[in-house]
């Protein structure tokens, strides 16, 4: 009899940690919606349109604020205070110009009072299976109810023709922004890039790995003079030459790192043309 309800308490035991475990493991492994470029003439009658803003990517999957590759990010206690109990895909943010200062923010392991100036911006709700309308209304409802501080709801504009994103574009970059994003709202979350969702800045950028440091000569001798990198995306091999700070050229990203570069445009090699140093890629 003993041994009977020994082996039905073990298997109770034993299913909920897989359940525990394999919850964990889903949520760890969710992949992002992620963006393409937008390129004017194409079709976006009934999208929307918000300001590309120039923070961290981050999923609140219910429990825990996580990048975009599954890490947890460490917020103060009491951050997430009134967040919802479902998926929310959004940005963490503080203002325009500050991306640095936000990733040494939410990179830290040890959160500070530096926290009190960041805010989580949500742009979809990647559970739900509504149109982006349906879900930014549900977040709102639950927000009022819950009196979440940290919680904010990006804002969107109707947009049907080039000539209305165009105008959009152009307010934000006067205001210091870095670009727009374009969504079809009523389209399904999907995990991985998406022509559903586009981004419209003033140059393209992209991600790639440093396979190479290269000596600098003249003013930059004894530095680094530039980067041979392989694109993450296309495989193209390319070098990065300018972008740079002294400091960052007498003490260079090391081989394997990830760097954001932009570029003007692609040649017929499909190699970015002019690419340009922006930042070492958040490791979170």
């Amino acid at each position: 009899m003993r041994s009977e309800i020994f082996k039905i308490l073990k298997g109770a035991v034993l299913g909920a940690l897989f359940l525990l475990y394999g919850a964990v493991a889903d949520e760890a492994k969710f992949k992002p919606m992620l963006l393409k470029e937008y390129v004017p003439g194409m079709n976006i009658t009934g999208w929307v349109v918000s300001e590309k803003l120039d923070g961290v990517r981050a999923i609140w999957d219910g429990k825990n604020l996580r990048s975009r590759r599954g890490k947890i990010i460490n917020a103060p206690e009491g951050w997430s205070a009134g967040f919802p109990p479902f998926f929310v895909d959004g940005e963490l943010y503080t203002a325009r110009g500050e991306f640095e200062q936000l990733v040494s923010i939410v990179s830290s392991s040890v959160p500070d009072e530096r926290w009190s100036r960041v805010k989580f911006y949500a742009f979809d709700l990647p559970k739900e299976q509504k149109n982006l309308s349906a879900k930014m209304e549900i977040l709102r409802n639950f927000i009022a109810s819950s009196g979440a501080q940290n919680l904010l709801i990006v804002q969107q504009t109707p947009v049907s023709t080039h000539a209305d994103v165009q105008a959009y574009f152009d307010r934000v970059i006067a205001a210091g922004g870095e670009g727009v994003v374009l969504r079809d709202p009523n389209a399904l979350y999907e995990s991985g890039r998406s022509d559903k969702i586009l981004k419209y800045k003033k140059t393209h950028d992209s991600d790639c790995k440093v396979v190479k440091i290269n000596p600098g000569y003249g003013k930059n001798e004894g530095k680094m003079g530039s980067l041979s990198c392989v694109d993450l995306r296309s495989g193209a091999k390319f070098k990065v030459g300018t972008g740079f700070s002294d400091e960052m050229r007498a003490n260079p990203p090391k081989v394997g790192t990830i760097i954001t570069y932009q570029y003007q445009n692609l040649t017929r090699e499909k190699k970015p043309r002019f690419p340009v140093f922006l930042r070492v890629r958040p490791a979170i």
